[in-house]
């Protein structure tokens, strides 16, 4: 592992020039490389049309494959490329084919869109939904997931790191019980692929999603799927169209036997080349070294957060991630972050309303969300920290 050269990343990240950017969670600053290859490919469609550019860089779309086939520790022919990370995950739970009284299993971190999509499908096909208990660090339990296991349970379904918080989910000890019993494993990776190096074969999942906009610092409006070879034939896509699927007679179609069963035909091009440039660019740089460096940033960060006066943190769990949550007293996080942007500081707010079950069990209505990623610097945490107190 080489150590990360911050002068040559933040000189190939313009964003840094003019922001403090603690927004990685949302959606993270685009290297030149990275915004270099989406450019050139509208450039291109702009002087020879859609079609004609795509025909030449063919070349590139499938680099798309095998780089994330690297990253991930899996096949090429696992990678579907998707237009957002909750499509993609919505593109891998609807096509389960649920039974009334199947069981669900989550945890009360579970992201708002995958929760709503377990209610729907308690309407749509009788499903029960079992939220597993925290332990006492905050993370899940994962004696009390594995005691909720039943005969009816058809899916576990896990988000890696919240959106609204910094918890790490043990996301390789839950796909060792996921396999014990043989239970369909879906993993939400949208925050954490990016800034936690994602193995699929140790995670043992069947089935993750992630986005190209946050910590993989790829364009908005791409995302990846991974879906295990060995459940492909099982699962048929809510939807499809001439990419997913041959229509070969009149009233007869075969599905792909890949999991580009779960692609359109259309898709942002430009986008998805610069998500493989994305991809790319992360592995040059080493994901563990990567990981080490957030990691390290967002435990300063708390550090110093924990130290000042009226400043509470709110991450809860036995690992944590960049991802940073607080609260002031006596002024509400919409406040801080419009203060902090006006200082040229980019943060968010998490709401209640995205994480309902663990924010409200806390009694947390909202929370600023610092996300630090590793071209951030220690000068720039001293800059957060002097304005927030100001």
């Amino acid at each position: 592992m080489h150590a990360i050269d911050i002068g040559r990343i933040r000189a190939e990240t313009k964003g840094c020039k003019y922001v403090v950017h603690f927004n990685n969670a949302g959606s993270s600053l685009m290297p030149d490389p990275v915004a270099d290859v989406v450019l050139e490919h509208l450039e291109l469609e702009r002087k020879i049309g859609g079609y004609e550019a795509l025909e030449q860089n063919v070349e590139r779309l499938d680099g798309f494959y095998t780089s994330f086939a690297k990253f991930f520790n899996c096949e090429s022919a696992e990678i579907a490329y998707v237009e957002n990370a909750t499509r993609a995950w919505d593109m891998a739970f609807y096509s389960i084919p649920f039974r009334p009284g199947d069981r669900i299993i989550t945890t009360k971190t579970e992201y708002v869109s995958n929760y709503l999509s377990f209610l729907q499908m308690t309407k749509r096909s009788g499903v029960v939904i079992d939220v597993a208990p925290n332990d006492d660090s905050g993370q899940v339990s994962l004696q009390g997931l594995e005691e909720m296991i039943s005969d009816q349970t058809k899916l576990i379904s896990i988000t890696h790191v919240p959106t609204h918080q910094g918890l790490v989910n043990p996301v390789e000890e839950i796909g060792r019980i996921a396999n014990k019993y043989k239970i369909l494993y879906l993993l939400d990776a949208c925050q954490s692929t990016g800034q936690i190096p994602i193995d699929v074969r140790k995670i043992g999942c069947d089935l993750l999603s992630a986005t190209g906009r946050k910590f993989l610092r790829g364009p908005r409006g791409t995302g990846v799927l991974y879906v295990k070879n060995s459940i492909t034939e099982t699962l048929e896509p809510p939807f499809i169209d001439l990419k997913s699927a041959t229509w070969y007679e009149k009233n007869k179609y075969k599905m792909r036997p890949d999991a580009k069963r779960f692609e359109n035909w259309e898709r942002y091009v430009a986008g998805q080349i610069g998500l493989a440039r994305a991809v790319e660019y992360a592995l040059e740089i080493g994901v563990e070294a990567i990981w080490l460096r957030v990691r390290a940033l967002g435990a300063q960060l708390r550090q110093r957060l924990n130290q000042l006066d009226k400043i509470s943190t709110h991450d809860i769990g036995s690992e944590l991630s960049g991802i940073v949550t607080f609260s002031k007293e006596n002024e509400s996080a919409e406040s801080i972050m419009k203060r902090l942007s006006r200082s040229r500081i980019n943060t968010d707010v998490a709401r209640v309303t995205s994480a309902q079950l663990d924010m409200g069990e806390r009694n947390l209505s909202e929370v600023v969300r610092a996300s630090v990623h590793y071209f951030n610097t220690e000068t720039e945490i001293d800059r957060f920290c002097e304005v927030l107190t100001s």
